[in-house]
């Protein structure tokens, strides 16, 4: 039913697409999608929670084993690597989804609270990331964790993704190379830089 609803969500579309139309795709009957989802809604929900995570395991993001492997690494810029590749990895799954749910949020009031939800939830999940950032001192020193927060939020949206891989064609290695030199040129000090001198 998932698979069903992120096809006919993206085209024809989620405000185009009835229940009925989700239950026909899947093969299975309407009252089977009633009872497991209840509404559109819900499905719509639950359709982006299993596309950003990758499973419907219900384990929260602190506990993914990427985030362990991040903060396993002592480096800012190899935090930063190791998050591209997971990003690119969740971007080339979620893409397509996420840009039908962001182009319904403009019209949809069901569809935009669940946009919403998801801006609030990476939000608050590059600010974990900025605060893991600045936890090995290498944050320059304009950057508090919310500005950098911020940075990280802009370099991770899905469109950066859209454009440069799904559009203009680049390799998803060159993606991931982009994303650590800007965001580090962008948030960290220059290898080799004095450390900052806090003013009395």
């Amino acid at each position: 039913m998932l698979d069903a609803a992120a096809a006919l969500f993206v085209e024809p579309g989620y405000a185009a697409t009835p229940l009925t139309a989700i239950a026909a795709e899947a093969g299975v009957a309407i009252q089977t999608v009633y009872k497991v989802f209840g509404s559109k809604q819900a499905l719509l929900s639950a359709l982006v929670d299993v596309t950003v995570a990758g499973d419907d395991e219900p384990v929260a993001l602190p506990d993914r084993p990427f985030v362990a492997e991040i903060r396993a690494l002592t480096e800012a810029r190899s935090k930063l690597g190791r998050y591209a590749w997971h990003l690119v990895e969740t971007h080339a799954r979620q893409a397509q989804v996420m840009l039908a749910l962001a182009a319904a949020a403009t019209a949809d009031p069901e569809a935009a609270a669940i946009w919403r939800k998801n801006v609030d939830d990476r939000r608050n999940g590059m600010t974990m990331f900025a605060a893991e950032l600045a936890s090995t001192g290498e944050l320059r020193p304009e950057h508090t964790v919310d500005t950098a927060a911020d940075v990280l939020w802009l370099a991770m949206d899905v469109r950066n993704y859209d454009w440069l891989v799904r559009q203009r064609g680049w390799p998803p290695d060159r993606f991931q190379r982009w994303y650590v030199d800007t965001v580090a040129a962008a948030l960290l000090t220059a290898p080799g830089s004095p450390a900052p001198v806090e003013s009395a």
